[in-house]
C-alpha cells in the first residue's frame, strides 16, 4: 500500500516511465499503438496490471510469439524500475488487448472495457 499523498507523484513517475516504453516500443512492434495501466494503490504494486494495446488481434497474437513478448515485459520492467519499483518479475503484471477487440465487444469504450475487465491479483 502506498500513503495517499505519495500516489500523485507515483502515478506522474509510473506514467512518465511507461510514456517512454511506449515510444520506444512503438517503431518496433508492428500494429502496437499504446498502453495504459491500472492499479488499486489499496493492493500495491501487487494489483499493479500495463495493459499493451495493439491495433488487430492478429498483430496482437504475433506480438506475443517469440521474442516479442520478452521485449515488451523487459522494456515494462525497466519503466517500473525507472518509476522505482520492484515488482520482481515483471511479465505477471502485464495484460494484453487489442483496438479491434474493445471495439466490437465495447463500442470502442476504453474506460469500460478496462472497468470490466477480471482483476488479474
Amino acid at each position: 500500500m502506498i500513503a495517499k499523498k505519495e500516489r500523485g507523484k507515483m502515478e506522474r513517475r509510473l506514467s512518465a516511465a511507461l510514456t517512454h516504453a511506449c515510444e520506444q516500443a512503438k517503431p518496433l512492434l508492428p500494429g502496437f499503438c499504446w498502453l495504459t495501466h491500472e492499479v488499486d494503490y489499496q493492493r500495491f504494486p501487487e494489483s499493479l496490471v500495463v495493459t499493451w494495446v495493439f491495433d488487430t488481434h492478429p498483430n496482437l497474437a504475433n506480438a506475443l510469439k517469440g521474442d516479442a513478448r520478452r521485449y515488451i515485459a523487459d522494456l515494462t520492467a525497466e519503466a517500473l524500475a525507472e518509476a522505482g519499483l520492484d515488482v520482481g518479475d515483471a511479465s505477471r503484471h502485464l495484460d494484453f488487448d487489442s483496438e479491434e477487440a474493445c471495439e466490437r465487444e465495447h463500442g470502442g469504450d476504453w474506460q469500460r472495457r478496462l472497468r470490466t475487465k477480471p482483476t488479474r491479483h
